[in-house]
């Protein structure tokens, strides 16, 4: 990132965030030791955010979150600045951004953790353990409509795609993980593209019959609806996109043995299936970020 442009981002951090101000006149900084979590500008990773958060302050230690602080742009070099100590990310979502020639495709999860702790150490930054739970782009039918059709992979749609319409995000036309990567992985042109406003809005078109196949994330609540069918991503064009904690070196070094072990403990228990029921407390059932992870935390023990 320019040099100016950063200097914005740390500027606008330390303004948003509570306790990063020096000024006398301005609010108080915080106590020594507190740390400080932030989350991407999307709600699962709001409740991520306040699931390892909340572990924190089991083990005992001060923690302050600070939500929606922005996209990767803002947030990993805000990280570097030392503005910020933890944010929740995903792998190859972390490694693609960080290194765009990056080939991600079919990677383990274990080979990419590897290779994103060796890009970030030179950064002042730690990776610390990847969840089981990964939220991955997904493609969806209707289960009635695949069982007529004999479809449950993606490259079933290839001989039928021409003849079907497709919903998604405006920006999934030109996304490699999106409607870029379903031609040139699987070689599906649909017949008609459609522009989605929302997921809710995609399932409802989709269960309207407005559309063929809609793209969901793989987390998305409304997948609990046996009424749609997620199709098996066959040839493996989403890369690995487990749940992964990226924290400052040394804060976790200041903080002692109690951080590692509680975030990693976090995502030792956190699997995709908690994932889709912690989105689906806020998204469906009008919890917030930090009641969902309470809940979550309450279930687990």
């Amino acid at each position: 990132m320019h040099r100016a442009a950063l200097a914005v981002v740390v500027l606008v951090l330390a303004v948003a965030l509570p306790g990063c101000s020096s000024g006398a006149d301005e609010s108080p900084t915080l106590p020594a030791g507190t740390i400080r979590v932030v989350s991407y500008d999307f709600p699962e990773n709001h409740i991520l955010a306040e699931v390892y958060a909340a572990g924190l302050r089991r083990a005992g230690l001060e923690v302050v979150v600070q939500h929606g602080v922005g996209t990767r742009e803002v947030v990993l070099p805000a990280l570097e600045q030392g503005v910020v100590d933890v944010v929740v990310d995903y792998l190859g979502t972390a490694a693609e951004f960080l290194r765009p020639d990056a080939d991600t495709a079919r990677r383990d999860a274990a080979d990419m953790h590897a290779d994103l702790a060796r890009t970030l150490a030179p950064r002042g930054l730690t990776v610390l353990d990847a969840a089981a739970a990964e939220d991955q782009n997904g493609f969806v039918v209707l289960a009635r409509v695949a069982a007529e059709q004999g479809i449950s992979r993606l490259s079933d749609l290839t001989a039928i795609a021409p003849g079907l319409t497709f919903g998604g995000p405006p920006e999934c036309p030109d996304r490699p993980h999106c409607l870029v990567g379903l031609r040139d992985v699987y070689g599906l042109r649909f017949g008609t593209v459609l522009s989605m406003p929302s997921r809710a809005a995609t399932v409802d078109t989709l269960l309207a019959g407005g559309i063929d196949v809609g793209m969901l994330e793989t987390t998305d609540p409304h997948l609990t609806d046996e009424s749609l069918l997620l199709l098996e991503d066959d040839r493996g064009l989403q890369p690995r996109e487990n749940v992964v904690p990226i924290v400052r070196t040394d804060v976790l070094e200041d903080a002692g043995d109690a951080m590692a072990a509680t975030m990693d403990d976090v995502s030792a228990r956190l699997t995709t299936a908690d994932l889709i029921e912690l989105n689906r407390a806020v998204a469906l059932d009008g919890r917030t970020p930090a009641e969902a992870a309470a809940q979550w935390w309450e279930a687990t023990g």
